[in-house]
């Protein structure tokens, strides 16, 4: 059983709704990326996507589009993110880290090179935006020799088609977009939300997150109602931008801890 697996478990066991949270590696300053993955550990956070800095992503809003300049901007690169990994792990085992990006860094250094850094920096998984599940048979399985998770992004426009190609080939968890757009727009409709989870879950059996425009406790206690995990990302990047460098950390915390505070309420 993968650690992302054995979280949902471990959650399920307990009657809690997994909390899942985002921030792009190398923002706002390279050597605050593991400090804010333990304050979201410490504020209540489950498992952490960690953001691979890309120059053209296609799914984020402009939040997220501002963190992965800032990286860049920085010399923030792959390698650079599976050391930051490695560094967490440290001092934190049990936490799952999954990396979200795009093709593009992944194929410069060669898929079987990136399972292989995953693994030795100990990540958990990978959501690869631009990864069609009809591609990625045998990157699935390399991942899963591995021991990685390989997770799928579900949308309100997935057809039944799709919905069975990412539960055959899927990983770890479900990603459903909750709206037609880019993170951190709009705002989600709970019960169309709900009416497409039951639909999905007719085809796949892993447990299934909800992201894109969860901003608040309300909102997340909302969509935990229906939802076996809440993805926040663009709300902890804005604070992040709100507080500055010198504040994030504590922020991030405190932000999370709120979040974590509303799913138990």
């Amino acid at each position: 059983m993968s650690l992302i697996a054995q979280t949902f478990a471990e959650l399920k066991a307990q009657n809690k709704t997994a909390l899942i949270t985002f921030i792009t590696a190398g923002d706002p300053a390279p050597s605050l990326t593991v400090p804010l993955m333990h304050a979201m550990v410490a504020g209540g956070a489950n498992i952490l996507e960690l953001g691979v800095p890309f120059s053209d992503p296609m799914a984020e809003g402009p939040v997220i589009q501002r963190a992965c300049e800032r990286a860049l901007a920085q010399g923030v690169g792959i390698m650079d993110v599976f050391a930051m990994v490695a560094e967490f792990r440290k001092t934190n085992q049990h936490t799952p880290v999954v990396l979200m990006g795009y093709a593009n860094p992944i194929e410069r250094i060669g898929a079987a090179r990136f399972i292989a850094e995953s693994q030795k920096a100990g990540a958990d998984g990978a959501i690869v935006v631009d990864y069609p599940p009809e591609e990625c048979v045998e990157f699935s399985a390399a991942m899963r020799a591995a021991g990685l998770d390989l997770i799928f992004l579900l949308a309100p426009t997935s057809t039944e088609q799709r919905i069975a190609q990412v539960a055959q080939v899927g990983g770890g968890f479900s990603y459903y977009v909750s709206l037609k757009g880019v993170t951190g727009a709009g705002n989600i409709d709970t019960v169309e939300v709900a009416e497409r989870l039951k639909a999905i879950r007719q085809h796949v059996a892993l447990p299934i997150g909800v992201g894109f425009g969860i901003r608040d406790g309300a909102t997340a206690r909302a969509v935990a109602e229906v939802a076996d995990a809440v993805v926040i990302g663009s709300r902890i990047i804005q604070e992040i931008e709100n507080v500055g460098a010198e504040k994030a950390v504590s922020a991030v915390e405190t932000f999370v801890a709120g979040i974590r505070s509303a799913l138990d309420a």
